[in-house]
């Protein structure tokens, strides 16, 4: 169920997170609309499947649980293969869905040309930081607000995006 429950809640999860990024290229609803997009879908999702897998979503929330011993090893590779096939069928998805788009660009990590490899490493090291540091904070330490982490977590996703978004529209 574990298993299943990963699957469903990474797929939700980057569907609904992409295809706002490819419906913004109908109707505008910009870098904020797609920043509380992504942050509400999390949100929904982990309190959709938090109380049966955990809800990593990401193999990096897996490795960090893993090592922190809020997860067992032995699930790791399991937890890993699920949450690929869930974001690899949410991708394909919107490529079925969307095919008269003609690519979906979009959905891919993409930085403007005017940033480094470097800027680009550093950006994404630091915004996935934060959100791994508010996983570990909320999801993991007993002392945090029971039945609020899915808003914070939500929320510093939110955040991460708008930040990361609004500094690649500059750029650009």
């Amino acid at each position: 169920m574990q298993i299943l429950a990963e699957v469903v809640g990474t797929y939700i999860l980057v569907f609904i997170g992409c295809a706002s990024a490819l419906t913004d290229r109908v109707e505008k609803v910009g870098i904020v609309g797609i920043a509380m997009v992504w942050g509400f879908v999390l949100m929904a999702a982990i309190y959709a499947v938090g109380h049966i897998s955990g809800a990593h979503f990401n193999p990096a929330v897996t490795l960090a649980l893993a090592a922190i011993r809020r997860t067992r090893w032995k699930q790791v590779p399991m937890y890993v293969v699920a949450q690929l096939v869930g974001a690899t069928l949410g991708s394909l998805t919107l490529k079925v869905l969307f095919h008269k788009q003609g690519n979906i660009d979009p959905i891919a990590t993409q930085y403007a040309v005017t940033t480094s490899h470097l800027e680009a490493f550093l950006w994404e090291f630091i915004i996935t930081f934060i959100l791994m540091f508010s996983i570990c904070a909320n999801a993991t330490d007993h002392r945090a607000s029971p039945g609020l982490a899915g808003f914070a977590i939500g929320s510093t996703l939110l955040v991460n995006v708008l930040v990361a978004g609004y500094v690649r529209i500059l750029l650009d």
